[in-house]
């Protein structure tokens, strides 16, 4: 029998780990491109609301999901035993591919605030020693991110102020734009915002490490999503109210520039070490919440064995961690970060659609906010920019392939679902 991990996060604790995903991810990160592609501010505002329920249907899904199956694994777990071994193979797939590369384009994120001309060189060393952090034992990963979550949100309300007091600020920059905004410019820009929510996974992937999960992962998932959802809404107010909707959209360190605009010079290298610090929170939680995936299909025979091995001392999945922190190394050396957001941000939408369809066999409580959340996982994903749907169906493929072939020459990988679980 394999060994289990040590329960010991609480309410807060996990709160803050979803936090430290999401904050990182969003504000720095996805905030632009979506503000391309809304075209108004008005319409970029709407993004933000549609990305947000998108993502409670999701957080309830989660929550009610991870109470039932408290395990590492997160949605690979919940398909696994709600629909059977390919869905949670595919969600598992999805998720540990997706989220490499979301642990690639913050690493390279760290890299391009603190120094652009060596961005791949500090990528590498953020992931080294992030991954150091990891293998002491969560509890330091709770700690750590405490301290970038407080710094990260002391940052963004300097900005918020700054921004809403200056009098560059124009309230009526809310509502600007040209003729340019559509549909299905509000319906992909929700798609890269989504990216921005994703966070709230790192707390049921980390299942098997929560006091009491059945009460403490329902409380933490809404918390930590409308803590996040507060900050985005300010903090995209205030910036637009002093770049405008166009401006935004063209901007690469959009938090810096409205702070230039709104005359506080003396603030922008704050700001940026503000970004890199909310890089390093997003880094940490994300190689948490990949390692665990990892470890559950390990177990289950989907990946190498030798990955399900816990730490005797810090009774933490290392095999696990050491080999995404190897993988997210190299692909931070090479890699780009602005084509892996569209790619992860595919693979997400696919897991969580994969987790409201495993929801909907728990019963008729809370049914229509499934349907909403599997209806507007898969309406986001096939919004992407088209380079982004091709690349993620295609990975989601072959790993389907490789599933396939993985299960004709060893069946005993596909257990049969026990009698009545889904009463």
């Amino acid at each position: 029998m394999t060994q289990e991990l040590r329960r010991s996060l609480g309410v807060s604790d996990a709160v803050v780990i979803g936090l430290g995903s999401m904050v990182g991810a969003g504000v720095f990160v996805a905030l632009a491109p979506a503000a391309a592609a809304a075209g108004t501010g008005l319409l970029l505002l709407l993004a933000l609301g549609l990305a947000a329920v998108v993502a409670y249907c999701n957080a309830t899904a989660s929550a009610r999901l991870a109470a039932r199956h408290p395990a590492s694994g997160g949605t690979y777990v919940y398909g696994r035993e709600r629909l059977g071994p390919f869905w949670g193979y595919l969600a598992g797939w999805g998720f540990v591919v997706g989220k490499t590369a979301s642990c690639a384009a913050m690493a390279l994120t760290v890299g391009a605030y603190v120094r652009p001309e060596q961005a791949h060189a500090v990528a590498v060393a953020a992931v080294v020693a992030l991954t150091a952090v990891n293998y002491g034992g969560v509890q330091k990963s709770a700690r750590l991110t405490r301290v970038i979550v407080a710094v990260v949100l002391a940052v963004l309300a300097a900005v918020v102020v700054t921004s809403f007091t200056s009098p560059a600020a124009d309230p009526g920059l809310l509502l600007s734009g040209g003729p340019g905004g559509s549909a299905w410019g509000v319906l992909q820009a929700a798609g890269l915002l989504f990216f921005a929510f994703a966070g709230y996974a790192r707390i049921a992937t980390l299942g098997e490490e929560v006091r009491d999960p059945a009460r403490t992962i329902p409380r933490a998932i809404p918390l930590a999503l409308g803590i996040a959802l507060t900050v985005y809404v300010g903090v995209a107010c205030a910036v637009l109210s002093v770049l405008g909707v166009d401006e935004l959209g063209g901007a690469t360190a959009p938090l810096a520039d409205a702070v230039r605009a709104a005359g506080a010079e003396g603030l922008v290298p704050v700001v940026r070490v503000g970004a890199a610090v909310a890089a390093l929170g997003s880094l940490l939680a994300l190689i948490l919440g990949v390692s665990r995936t990892t470890l559950a299909m390990a177990r289950d025979g989907h990946l190498p064995r030798t990955l399900a091995a816990v730490h005797p001392r810090f009774r933490v999945p290392h095999h696990a961690e050491l080999a995404v922190g190897a993988v997210v190394a190299v692909v931070a050396a090479t890699a780009d970060v602005r084509g892996a957001i569209g790619f992860s941000s595919f693979g997400v939408l696919v897991y969580y659609a994969i987790a409201n369809a495993s929801a909907w066999t728990l019963g008729s409580r809370g049914r229509v906010l499934t349907v909403v959340g599997l209806a507007g996982c898969l309406v986001l994903a096939f919004a992407l920019p088209l380079s982004s749907v091709v690349a993620g169906a295609a990975v989601l493929a072959a790993g389907a392939v490789a599933y396939a072939v993985r299960t004709r020459d060893a069946p005993m990988l596909v257990k049969p679902l026990e009698r009545g679980r889904f009463e």
